[in-house]
């Protein structure tokens, strides 16, 4: 049944997904399905516990750095299959959530075992997860996805802008001549946030330096 219904959202969305529609894609009555959850609403939060059920969680002494980059790759990977999933996780009750607060636990008890005091733990887990999350919604704003869809923005772009956006040709002419993959971009950008976090570590081990 879970899986019945994230692929009603996957294809149309969570506006596809009715317990209506879902009976249909299961060829049964939608009212048996109340056997086995209670409503929509329990529906969704069994989704939600799917869903992060997919993504990777740090195990107890694993390095904290393969731990972040690890984690960040699953969850962006998940997201890409599902991207209706990261706004009804946001919209859903974290108390309601096993995996969530599970997820949560592991990677909090990453850093901590990494030497990370509790409040910079807590805030290199808010940066990374607000790294991974505006990542994956720029993604999936972006109107190219694959090398011949980049080549028709970017010519497209260049014929029109070129002139009054110098940097801006330069670089879509970069993109298109080298390739833009966003796995690479992502994983860029993680490195950027494990080096910095990495060095305010080490500071509070050693003191400031200076």
């Amino acid at each position: 049944m879970l899986r019945a219904a994230i692929a009603l959202a996957d294809e149309g969305g969570l506006a596809a997904l009715s317990m209506r529609r879902l009976g249909r894609r299961l060829g049964v009555e939608a009212m048996s399905l109340y056997n086995h959850v209670a409503g929509k609403d329990e529906l969704l939060d069994e989704i939600i516990e799917y869903v992060l059920g997919e993504m990777d969680v740090p195990s107890p002494g694993q390095d904290w750095e393969e731990a972040i980059l690890t984690r960040a790759v699953s969850a962006r990977a998940v997201f890409r299959r599902h991207p209706w999933a990261m706004g009804l996780i946001e919209t859903r009750s974290q108390e309601s959530s096993p995996q969530r607060l599970g997820y949560y636990d592991a990677v909090l008890g990453s850093l901590r075992e990494a030497g990370f005091d509790v409040t910079t733990a807590i805030r290199a887990f808010a940066t990374v997860d607000s790294y991974i999350f505006g990542f994956i919604l720029q993604e999936l704003s972006l109107s190219f996805d694959d090398a011949e869809s980049l080549d028709e923005v970017g010519t497209d772009l260049l014929s029109q802008m070129a002139e009054a956006y110098p940097h801006l040709a330069e670089a879509t002419t970069h993109a298109m001549e080298s390739g833009y993959d966003r796995g690479v971009e992502f994983e860029f950008g993680l490195d950027l946030i494990i080096d910095g976090l990495k060095r305010v570590r080490d500071e509070q081990e050693t003191g400031p330096a200076g």
